[in-house]
């Protein structure tokens, strides 16, 4: 018997990918434990920073007893030292769900990288292979001539891709700059391109929001506690044995700290001024979200509304 029409786009039907998302201190990770275990569900970290080693107060990483006997992929996966990326993170991303969907468990991404969400759903933007030589050249004219010399430039070759880089990105300014010199065509109209091809998820994806003052209110309970919970003594320890490195090392919490141990601000000046990068973050992580319409929002005003949630968020997910 042939199979149906039906049969065959069932066939052809990309698999679900679950995932609850929200901004920083939004109580994501302590809802999505609590339903992982009605799920049969393993969580991966869908957190850029959350992946390095010893990057555990900062990052607000969820410790042994409050994982709740639930199995978490991609949290310490490397030294902070060590290079990783939005593709590296794909890669083990993909792996880590294959092995749970293998064992008859489900994959439940939890998180706050909006990035890494759109790397899953999308795919990547691999353009062309890193130019040592020509980066070495750009930054050395960023040394002398400073990174808004280079930012005219893009702006000039791809007004586009410069209208969303900062002036002081320079390391997203280096790469637009390579991409067109390399390929003759705009960072940013190959990206549109990448954008559009097809998704290998069906995505089924749960947001947290709250009111902006009471985030804000959360934020600040948070960064007190990582003053409380020892979030000095851990920058002192990575920082004496070489382990904050470029991309780790600007994780929100630690420059900060750092600069304080360098006699530049005190400790109550860092605690204010990471308080405010973090609510300054927690916005840029909405404007990202907010590019993925599949996200379904689930408001809350107060803790107990965390909870009152779970059950919409639960069938949500598990809606077939």
């Amino acid at each position: 018997m042939k199979p149906s029409a039906g049969d065959l786009a069932a066939e052809r039907e990309p698999p679900l990918l679950l995932a609850i998302v929200g901004q920083t201190a939004s109580g994501k990770g302590g809802v999505a434990r609590r339903i992982a275990s009605g799920l049969g569900a393993e969580i991966i970290s869908l957190d850029s920073m959350k992946v390095y080693r010893h990057l555990d107060i900062g990052t607000g990483k969820p410790i042994g007893e409050t994982r709740s006997g639930i199995p978490h992929h991609l949290i310490d996966v490397v030294s902070p030292d060590e290079h990783f990326d939005v593709k590296l993170y794909v890669e083990k991303a993909l792996q880590a769900r294959d092995e749970i969907e293998g064992r008859g468990k489900t994959p439940l991404f939890v998180g706050g990288t909006a990035l890494y969400l759109k790397g899953l759903l999308e795919g990547l933007f691999e353009g062309p292979t890193a130019d040592a030589e020509l980066r070495c050249r750009l930054r050395a004219r960023a040394t002398t001539e400073g990174s808004e010399a280079l930012h005219r430039e893009l702006g000039d070759r791809d007004p586009r891709a410069a209208s969303k880089i900062h002036p002081n990105d320079l390391r997203r300014i280096v790469r637009a700059l390579e991409v067109v010199e390399k390929t003759g065509r705009p960072i940013s109209e190959l990206q549109v391109q990448f954008g559009a091809q097809e998704r290998r998820f069906r995505p089924r994806l749960a947001g947290i929001l709250w009111p902006r003052e009471r985030l804000r209110e959360r934020i600040e309970r948070r960064v007190d506690r990582m003053f409380q919970d020892g979030l000095v003594d851990e920058v002192r320890s990575l920082r004496s044995r070489g382990l904050l490195g470029r991309i780790s090392g600007q994780a929100l919490g630690y420059p900060e700290v750092l600069r304080a141990e360098d006699g530049e601000l005190s400790l109550d000046e860092a605690r204010e001024r990471i308080k405010r990068n973090t609510w300054r973050f927690s916005r840029q992580q909405m404007t990202w979200f907010k590019k993925i319409p599949e996200i379904r929002w689930f408001p809350v005003e107060s803790e107990g509304d965390l909870e009152a949630i779970e059950p919409g968020v639960r069938d949500h997910l598990a809606r077939g």
